[in-house]
């Protein structure tokens, strides 16, 4: 027994010294699955990597999420409202990623989001919509990487959502997030 409390002690003593951490940033071009356009906004967070077996890691991050979309209403005397739906949230990915390449990674796994803000934006008018918003988004994201040097890399990763974003939509058409993102990864390296 001590022998194997001995043996998996010094494994978890190598997977923690393997972890690698860091910061990303980026774009997102955000859509929703009824919207009319795409909200142009940002990614931002922290991650660690740590790897599973000579080729697999698990990678998960804490991340500012801006999500929404571009869309189209009509008001009660029907005219057509052109507005932007800002959702941002924090995204919590845990992404499973498999090094093709020694530089070259190709990930997937699923993405739990935290609403923290939801804003209805038409002619200068900002309305909170945070009532009638889901305060959880889940999504399953696939995505790829390219690091130029042992600290400094591209990410891109294509995140669809799976949940409603209306909060009580009884019966009808669900709305969901998805989002493009690309931006720069920065990893402390030992």
């Amino acid at each position: 027994m001590k022998k194997l409390f001995l043996v998996g002690a010094l494994a978890l003593f190598g997977a923690m010294n393997a972890q690698t951490f860091g910061l990303k940033a980026g774009m997102n071009i955000a859509s929703v699955t009824k919207g009319d356009g795409s909200r142009v906004s940002l990614n931002a967070g922290a991650l660690m990597n740590m790897p599973i077996a000579a080729n697999f890691s698990i990678q998960p991050e804490v991340l500012y999420n801006g999500k929404g979309a571009k869309a189209k209403d009509m008001d009660e005397e029907g005219n057509v409202i052109k507005f932007t739906a800002a959702l941002d949230y924090i995204s919590v990915p845990v992404m499973f990623q498999y090094n093709a390449l020694p530089n070259l990674y190709l990930e997937a796994g699923p993405e739990f989001s935290f609403l923290i803000s939801a804003k209805a934006k038409a002619d200068g008018k900002t309305v909170d919509r945070k009532d009638f918003t889901n305060s959880f988004d889940f999504g399953i994201g696939l995505g790829a990487g390219y690091f130029f040097t042992p600290q400094i890399g591209l990410t891109a990763r294509y995140v669809a959502g799976m949940t409603d974003i209306n909060k009580d939509n009884a019966g009808g058409d669900k709305t969901k997030n998805n989002v493009f993102q690309v931006g720069l990864a920065y990893k402390f390296v030992k």
